[in-house]
């Protein structure tokens, strides 16, 4: 069987994110290097076998690994088949360089919780117009981290705050089409972005990026019992495009906006 090498990458809208990568190599091994930003990696199939500071490491199922900036590792396939990754490279303004020394202790991290977190945004990256999902679930992920990582400096469980809630959701109201950033509406609500995703979630039970998704939707159809085609409701209701509204409205409809029209 032939060595495989496919990747992708990109670069999403999203503060904090330098690279997405994703890969799969059978026999391709990693020499010894550095990466100026955190290694946020998960396996998806086989395994990883690495050397970050002269310690020997792996990335067993489940296994979420972080690998701090500027520090050496390298990185081999440690099963016949090789491995499938997901790799996000982030900046120091999500994971700070207080993190560092952890991390070389310990960089992988066995949590369930935080690898299906890590997978769920590898997903909201993968579909421009979804930005907000995205910075949301990064910014859970990376307070998670930090607990992990530092528990003696993690902030305890917020109590419920349902005015910032309040607040957050009449700025979603008013800014349905054009949308609105995580940081810049914590700004606007004077609030860190963790706990005001929290403080929505907890108050409403929905987080607010299927809020600002579901009032696009139910918006959309109204437009689409109008008359209008989906590719202008899709710019009339501030999604992406026209498939960007057609994921959306279907997970919520069960239909395609074209079939809900002609019905």
């Amino acid at each position: 069987m032939a060595p495989q090498r496919e990747i992708s990458a990109w670069r999403p809208g999203v503060p904090g994110v330098v690279e997405v990568f994703h890969a799969h190599y059978t026999e391709y091994a990693y020499p010894m290097h550095v990466h100026e930003a955190w290694t946020l990696l998960i396996v998806d199939d086989g395994a990883v076998r690495y050397d970050l500071d002269r310690h020997e490491h792996g990335t067993p199922h489940d296994t979420v690994s972080l690998l701090p900036p500027h520090i050496p590792h390298n990185g081999a396939p440690a099963t016949a088949d090789g491995f499938r990754k997901r790799v996000l490279y982030l900046d120091g303004s999500r994971l700070g360089d207080d993190l560092i020394g952890p991390a070389v202790d310990g960089p992988d991290l066995v949590d369930p919780v935080l690898r299906r977190r890590v997978g769920q945004l590898h997903t909201a990256l993968a579909h421009p117009g979804d930005e907000l999902e995205a910075d949301s679930r990064l910014t859970l992920i990376a307070e998670r981290l930090h607990g992990r990582l530092r528990p003696a400096a993690a902030v305890g469980l917020a109590r419920p705050d349902r005015p910032l809630a309040y607040r957050l959701r009449e700025l979603l109201d008013a800014r349905l089409v054009e949308g609105v950033a995580l940081d810049e509406a914590a700004r606007l609500v004077h609030a860190h972005p963790a706990h005001l995703v929290r403080a929505f979630s907890g108050a409403f039970g929905i987080a607010p990026h299927q809020y600002l998704m579901s009032r696009r939707v139910d918006r959309a159809r109204r437009l689409l019992l109008d008359g209008r085609p989906p590719g202008e409701v899709a710019a009339a209701t501030g999604f992406y495009d026209q498939s960007h509204l057609t994921r959306h409205f279907r997970r919520l409809v069960g239909v395609t906006p074209g079939r809900y029209a002609r019905s």
